[in-house]
């Protein structure tokens, strides 16, 4: 019989997943696959990486948001375990999942997994820290580690807005200098984010051509411009259409990023809190197998 690991998040997205489990239990047990639980501390599970050498699992499965997909995956590469890993999203912000589209039919995600259909994909790193999706640094990267967990857990995504309303009046442009593969350029930006996937902050298609299997990573950058500009770049960001030709915009792929400013900022990989800028951003190709039919 295969097993699988569920490492999951029993507070994420409104604490409703542990509701789930007897589900998806049954849809595995159906399957012919036994879960073991590996239920996640809000710090400390380091321990998860000697869990897994003493039941060798088939795979890993990590039911939550982008945070705790991003602590499973950081967990994985560095104890070097090296299976298969399937994301299930039940979290306020599920990125990394919605770009993939594998977690639109769940049924046939399971089916997938069962089947054991995997693709390498890549990772960022920055230092020793990896990231799945993005990496972001600018005007909207505190409102994210400032919003109160329990708003965002009653609020989703909105409570983010909500607070970016009020921050508003602050927002200003700060110097950037950016080398992308020994390429320099300077400017004066709002914010960047470094991406890994098209969706970021529940947005989707925010730029043109992007793959997790290229062996490289995407940096968008928006300059300094009026508020009637950057506020049609915010309504084509929510409606799903891609910014990354903008005039206001600066869209780069490399797989190596140096990026410094002369002002204090702080960066955010994946949601969590990162170092403060300098930041040198690597591609890691072929990091991980994901379980995925794509």
């Amino acid at each position: 019989m295969k097993k699988l690991v569920l490492f999951y998040n029993p507070v994420s997205g409104h604490a409703a997943f542990k509701n789930k489990l007897d589900w998806m239990i049954e849809a595995f047990q159906r399957r012919g696959i036994l879960l073991l639980l590996y239920r996640t501390k809000k710090e400390g599970n380091e321990e998860f990486a000697s869990f897994v050498r003493a039941v060798q699992p088939d795979g890993v499965l990590a039911a939550g948001g982008d945070g705790t997909v991003h602590e499973c995956v950081n967990l994985m590469v560095r104890h070097g375990l090296n299976i298969p890993i399937g994301i299930i999203g039940s979290g306020t912000s599920n990125d990394f999942a919605t770009y993939l589209k594998i977690n639109e039919d769940m049924e046939r995600y399971f089916d997938c997994i069962a089947d054991g259909k995997t693709k390498r994909m890549d990772l960022g790193r920055v230092g020793e820290t990896y990231f799945i999706n993005v990496a972001s640094a600018g005007m909207m990267t505190g409102i994210a580690h400032e919003v109160d967990a329990r708003l965002k857990n009653a609020l989703g995504k909105m409570a983010y807005y909500i607070r970016g309303i009020g921050e508003l009046p602050k927002f200003h442009a700060v110097p950037l200098r950016i080398s992308a593969d020994e390429r320099r350029y300077e400017l004066e930006a709002f914010l960047f984010v470094v991406i890994n996937s098209a969706v970021v902050g529940s947005m989707r298609n925010v730029a043109r051509d992007v793959s997790v299997t290229d062996g490289k990573l995407d940096l968008l950058a928006i300059r300094k411009c009026g508020l009637p500009s950057l506020m049609s770049i915010t309504a084509d960001l929510i409606a799903g259409r891609p910014v990354s030709e903008k005039e206001q915009v600066l869209h780069l792929q490399a797989a190596d990023f140096y990026i410094e400013s002369a002002e204090p900022m702080e960066s955010d990989l994946d949601g969590e809190a990162g170092p403060m800028l300098p930041l040198r951003i690597e591609t890691v190709p072929a990091a991980i197998s994901v379980f995925y039919e794509g």
